[in-house]
């Protein structure tokens, strides 16, 4: 399984635990007031989009990984989305050391 794969799983597995936010302005919300750890953003997605969600999360100093595309990041948690906040210190790290690695 390659590490995109097992970060996708992950994903899920952070979405049935209730870990994550979706939807532009609640992940908006989330990243300002800290709760979100970690934020993934379509490499597909609109270019206004992807400069609101990058400038906020910079701004923030929230990492965003853009490794996935719209249909995949819909896929890994079963909704369609084109960026999703993990909540969640520890799936946050996992996935973190996951795309370092």
């Amino acid at each position: 399984m390659d590490k995109k794969e097992q970060l996708s799983n992950l994903i899920g597995l952070a979405k049935r635990a209730g870990k994550i936010i979706t939807g532009e302005e609640l992940v908006i919300k989330a990243v300002q007031s800290g709760k979100a750890k970690l934020t993934f953003l379509a490499s597909d997605a609109a270019s206004n989009l992807s400069k609101k969600i990058t400038d906020k999360s910079t701004y923030y100093e929230i990492p965003v990984s853009q490794l996935f595309t719209e249909t995949e990041l819909s896929h890994a948690i079963g909704q369609n989305r084109k960026v999703i906040a993990i909540v969640d210190d520890g799936f946050a790290r996992k996935m973190e050391s996951l795309m370092n690695n």
